[in-house]
């Protein structure tokens, strides 16, 4: 699994004129499923996304986790984060896991995150062509990979 994770002062998912999800002060989550992604990989990358400490404690240094600061999460589906490159000018996202085994981690990803926190999470629509609006704080921006963990 890859996630990038923006904070975030709001964000918002629109699909087809409608509002599916939004925040205030968070993260902003785009999570990529390759098919190699296990219950594991789920676990470890959502204990990472909880616990980030990228917030500005009173001292302005990024010591505060989400719980910290009474942040929320706008969990948004993202194959694209497995584009590959390498060959010409079209990405190839053969490494992106297909909806039957993408939507039931995303699924559980959503319920993982809603126990962790201890509230709903806002989503976007898995699949759907989504608007996805934010305004990123700082900026901080943080990529993850599950099988880069030394790294990340």
């Amino acid at each position: 699994m890859r996630a990038i994770l923006q904070r975030v002062t709001q964000a918002s998912c629109t699909v087809d004129g409608n509002i599916t999800g939004q925040i205030g002060l968070g993260f902003l989550v785009l999570l990529g499923i390759e098919d190699a992604d296990t219950d594991d990989d789920l676990q470890w990358l959502a204990q990472k996304i909880v616990g980030m400490r990228v917030f500005s404690d009173e001292g302005g240094m990024m010591n505060k986790a989400l719980a910290d600061v009474g942040g929320d999460i706008l969990l948004i589906s993202q194959f694209t984060l497995f584009a590959q490159t390498k060959k010409g000018n079209r990405p190839s996202f053969i490494k992106a896991a297909r909806p039957d085994k993408a939507i039931p981690l995303y699924e559980k990803m959503i319920s993982t995150l809603e126990m962790l926190m201890g509230k709903k999470i806002a989503t976007g629509i898995f699949g759907a062509d989504m608007k996805i609006s934010l305004i990123n704080d700082g900026p901080v921006t943080i990529m993850m990979d599950t099988k880069d963990k030394e790294n990340h």
